[in-house]
């Protein structure tokens, strides 16, 4: 178990209990990672807690209800890791979350004051909670996953790409940081964005057995790629958006 990069960090994940968190919890404890799962629903994480220990017995995975929209509890979050375990050594962020409209005209700002919440308030609250604890590691890493909407939107998904695009901005100017604290000898740590189109999961495809979900990324495909992240050194990961689907 471990292949190097990851095997004994300790590793954050926001948003476990969807099925894109669930695969990221699958795949970082394969990697060897102790790894910590946060999420809103307690019924939900302990599902994949319990899926990610009993696919690999002997790894440490563990769940706590946490209150994203909270800073306070975000940062009490981060310190309680870093105290059990001494160290943290990523946060993947996976809040997810939308809301569309049939087109441009139609757009109900409702849906934005929910996704402002969702996807830019929650990336604020981790990465001010986190960062200073994973400039601290030798390997940190700070995770955003975003959609290509951020820099292609359309007209029925003017909320949704607005808030992913500002989440980016907040995103990229973590990376910012990193990269001055690094100084002449480069970022230790990084901030990267993975971006997709949409993504895609087995419960989805037997509610739609005929669509094609062209485009689409697979949650295991989608924690394939967060693991690799670490695989990079920080330099070349930093402030990047990496594309999983055609860029935009």
């Amino acid at each position: 178990m471990g292949n190097g990069a990851l095997d004994g960090a300790v590793i954050a994940v926001a948003g476990a209990g969807g099925p894109a968190g669930r695969a990221a919890l699958l795949r970082l404890a394969e990697a060897g990672a102790v790894v910590v799962g946060a999420d809103n629903d307690p019924e939900r994480l302990a599902e994949a807690v319990d899926a990610a220990r009993y696919a690999h017995g002997g790894a440490t995975v563990v769940g706590e209800t946490v209150d994203l929209l909270d800073l306070d509890s975000s940062r009490a979050w981060a310190a309680r890791i870093e105290e059990d375990f001494g160290r943290v050594d990523g946060l993947v962020h996976l809040v997810g979350g939308w809301r569309g409209s049939q087109t441009f005209t139609k757009t109900n700002l409702d849906d934005w004051d929910l996704l402002e919440l969702l996807l830019i308030r929650t990336v604020q609250h981790t990465s001010l909670a986190f960062h200073e604890a994973l400039q601290r590691s030798d390997r940190g890493r700070y995770v955003l996953i975003s959609a290509a909407g951020a820099s292609k939107p359309t007209a029925g998904n003017a909320a949704y790409s607005a808030a992913k695009a500002a989440a980016e901005a907040w995103t990229l100017a973590m990376g910012d940081y990193f990269r001055k604290a690094g100084g002449d000898q480069g970022p230790t740590s990084a901030a990267a964005i993975l971006v997709v189109k949409a993504l895609v999961h087995d419960a989805m495809r037997a509610e739609r057995p005929n669509a094609k979900f062209a485009g689409f990324t697979d949650v295991r495909d989608l924690a394939e790629a967060v693991a690799g992240v670490w695989e990079k050194p920080a330099a070349e990961v930093n402030g990047r958006r990496l594309w999983l689907t055609e860029e935009r």
